[in-house]
């Protein structure tokens, strides 16, 4: 069987900000560099291992980690579209899609 694998994507704002599956974390009184750097040092730990980043301004960027897939890492998602149900449209009224 091939290796499975887990996503993660944190948007990082080196101004002071760190947005991550719903979670929010704040700079304290702390470098920027070094608020960063604990971050992703506390992902590393996890074994998560940054493979992009996606520039977006000159501050901000998303960060995209992998790791092997672990118990759990997809209990939380939903099936991908192509394995969801598709609703068989009634007669007579309109067929709505939602992606």
């Amino acid at each position: 069987m091939p290796q499975q694998w887990a996503y993660k994507v944190a948007y990082i704002d080196t101004r002071g900000r760190i947005s991550c599956e719903g979670l929010e974390t704040l700079i304290g009184n702390e470098r920027r560099s070094a608020f960063v750097r604990r971050y992703l040092s506390s992902l590393g730990r996890e074994g998560w291992e940054l493979v992009g980043i996606q520039p977006l301004t000159s501050t901000s960027a998303y960060y995209v980690f992998k790791r092997p897939a672990q118990e759990g890492d997809y209990s939380s998602e939903s099936a991908p579209a192509a394995e969801q149900p598709r609703a068989e449209p009634s007669s007579g009224s309109p067929t709505i899609e939602t992606a």
